[in-house]
């Protein structure tokens, strides 16, 4: 596991190459930050990760609005500090 104790932030992660990527780093001991448009996507890519026993969160992102990424990006920091 190269990347236990590290955190991820994958965007687009409820689904395509977002998904693998954030299946992937999981797989590998990172825990996840799942940033989507779509919750319900994010919150079953989270209950994915974690029945393969994984750590992941998912936070409903429009990555567009740049204020809306820094707050999750803070809020995912302090959360794992």
């Amino acid at each position: 596991m190269r990347l236990r104790d590290k955190v991820a932030v994958v965007t687009g992660a409820a689904s395509g190459i977002g998904r693998a990527i954030a299946t992937a780093l999981a797989a590998e001991g990172a825990r996840v930050a799942v940033l989507d448009l779509d919750e319900a996507g994010g919150r079953e890519m989270v209950a994915l990760i974690e029945r393969g026993g994984g750590r992941a969160s998912a936070h409903r992102v429009d990555v567009t609005d740049v204020a809306t990424v820094d707050a999750t990006i803070d809020a995912v920091a302090a959360s794992s500090a």
